[in-house]
């Protein structure tokens, strides 16, 4: 059962990041500290800077070599199933487009783990626990928000319009088909070749801009250490290890300063609208761990393993999806609007969930 003591940690845990928010909220509602090309340029630190150097800290500090494989499979199939579901979703309600995409695989599969989810899963499952859910935010800081960034980087790629097709001739007989349904092969032919050069040229362009990314190098460089740290036990020097701690440590706080920032931008604090708001909360809370559950129980997950990913899946919207859609302006409000309601409904939902997988 949850103690008192640790309601109260996961408490102290939530309520430094809307002091932060409020504070950014207020410099510019009512301080008017900040103009609106600062708040960007703040955005944009953190896109930049902050979140890559936590990124660093988080895979380099994960031992890779005693990472449950189980758990692994089952992150990964979720992610497959929020996919195509969403795909569905979109073609369904004709609300298509990459951008809804990406929207919904952010409210669906990237929680809050690192801030909100270490207290609460080490008090409803002790130590193990935690070593499981430092996993989950391994993968999201190694796999998934750079795949998240190749989404946007791909979404922000414009392709120059499809080639109209030449009307067909009017002349008749035999002959003039012929050459009809040659000229028909030959343009269709060109149409192909024409798609693949088109498809090629935007990978590059979006490989080129993932190149200069500052998280893929944070991302390789910390892969790369851990690998040497835990099979040879190597240290790395103070000097680096505390100069990467001071400005990472403020990774978090900075996103959320800068979506307090955001919010004050906007005419409303539900900045996307009540019905979106639902169906934000609805996919995060709802959909999130049951696809989760399904693919725990397709891999094969059990016990304690089973409620911790079941659990995770269903925390609040994680801040950093929220840093990439305001840095690429695909739906921010829809995502500050999740992080503000699911962090006020965060416990009373942690725990329904938590008293659900114990019976």
């Amino acid at each position: 059962m949850i103690s008192l003591a640790d309601a109260y940690h996961v408490v102290s845990a939530t309520v430094p990041l809307y002091v932060t928010m409020i504070l950014a909220y207020v410099s510019v509602k009512w301080w008017k500290i900040f103009t609106p090309d600062q708040c960007l340029g703040i955005n944009k630190f953190v896109a930049k800077f902050s979140i890559p150097l936590l990124s660093f800290q988080i895979i380099s500090s994960n031992n890779i070599y005693k990472m449950s494989l189980k758990l692994v499979y089952a992150d990964f199939v979720q992610k497959l199933l929020a996919f195509l579901v969403l795909i569905a979703i979109t073609k369904i309600s004709g609300r298509g487009g990459l951008k809804w995409i990406i929207t919904g695989l952010s409210l669906t599969t990237l929680p809050n783990t690192l801030i909100l989810g270490i207290p609460l899963i080490k008090a409803m499952y002790k130590g193990e626990a935690v070593v499981l859910l430092a996993q989950v935010i391994f993968l999201q800081s190694m796999i998934w928000y750079n795949l998240l960034l190749f989404l946007y980087e791909l979404d922000a790629v414009k392709t120059s319009p499809p080639v109209a097709s030449a009307p067909p001739s009017q002349g008749s007989g035999e002959a003039e088909i012929a050459r009809e349904a040659q000229a028909k092969g030959e343009e269709d032919e060109e149409h192909r070749t024409k798609s693949k050069m088109k498809v090629l040229a935007i990978l590059v362009t979006v490989g080129k801009k993932l190149i200069r990314n500052p998280n893929t190098y944070a991302t390789l460089m910390g892969f790369i250490w851990s690998s040497i740290q835990f099979r040879w036990g190597l240290h790395m020097p103070e000097v680096v290890s505390q100069s990467i701690e001071i400005l990472s440590n403020g990774g978090l706080g900075m996103a959320m300063f800068s979506l307090g920032l955001f919010m004050a931008s906007q005419s409303s604090i539900i900045a996307c609208g009540a019905r979106m708001a639902m169906v934000a909360i609805g996919l995060k809370v709802v959909v999130g761990p049951a696809l989760m559950a399904l693919a725990s129980l397709v891999i094969g997950l059990r016990d304690t393993l089973f409620k911790v990913a079941v659990v995770q899946a269903a925390l609040p919207q994680g801040i950093v999806p929220f840093v990439f859609a305001k840095e690429y302006d695909v739906h921010p409000a829809i995502l500050s609007t999740a992080i503000l309601f699911g962090m006020l409904i965060a416990l009373p939902v942690e725990m329904a969930f938590y008293f659900l997988l114990a019976i």
